[in-house]
């Protein structure tokens, strides 16, 4: 009997500890078009955004990864790439396949509502998906990096909707 009790704890054991072993598979996000979170933005999200790029688009000069990577933002408290900025991320996609040999940290940006340590982890979040969809568009993974910066580099310091909507971006910093 004592036998049995023994055969049968080292098999929990051994059960439990190839399960923790085993874990979960890695999950890759799946970008497709006109998912749901999409549909539900407003049209004229991506009106203001499009103002908004033109606003922040730097002036004409030669081509060069900060002028032809382009920022793009997000709405507020989400972290879903909006349909304007699939628009700019493949722009940026295409970019970055043909330097192959850049790099690229991508910068996750929050606006000044929220606490700190929120803002962190939304900043995160939006790195992390712009970061999988570059991924899905065929950047190698290794050749990115993310980071948040939360609320603390504000794009502009102002305090009302036009600054907030600046402020909620993901920034490139590409590397040759």
């Amino acid at each position: 009997m004592k036998k049995n009790i023994i055969l049968v704890g080292m098999f929990i054991v051994v059960v439990f500890a190839l399960t923790i072993f085993t874990g979960c598979a890695e999950k890759k996000a799946v970008v497709t078009e006109g998912t749901a979170q999409e549909q539900a933005a407003p049209a004229q999200t991506a009106a203001t955004t499009q103002e908004q790029s033109a606003k922040v688009a730097p002036a004409a000069t030669p081509e060069t990864a900060e002028t032809m990577v382009k920022d793009i933002f997000f709405d507020f408290d989400k972290s879903n790439i909006r349909p304007d900025a699939r628009e700019t991320l493949k722009a940026d996609a295409d970019f970055l396949l043909k330097n192959g040999n850049s790099k690229v940290v991508i910068e996750g940006h929050c606006d000044e509502r929220g606490t700190a340590e929120y803002n962190m982890a939304l900043g995160q979040r939006r790195a992390q998906e712009t970061k999988n969809y570059l991924v899905n568009l065929g950047i190698k993974e290794l050749r990115i990096k993310t980071i948040s910066y939360g609320e603390e580099r504000p794009f502009d310091p102002g305090h009302n909707e036009d600054a907030w909507a600046k402020n909620r971006r993901a920034h490139f910093v590409v590397t040759p």
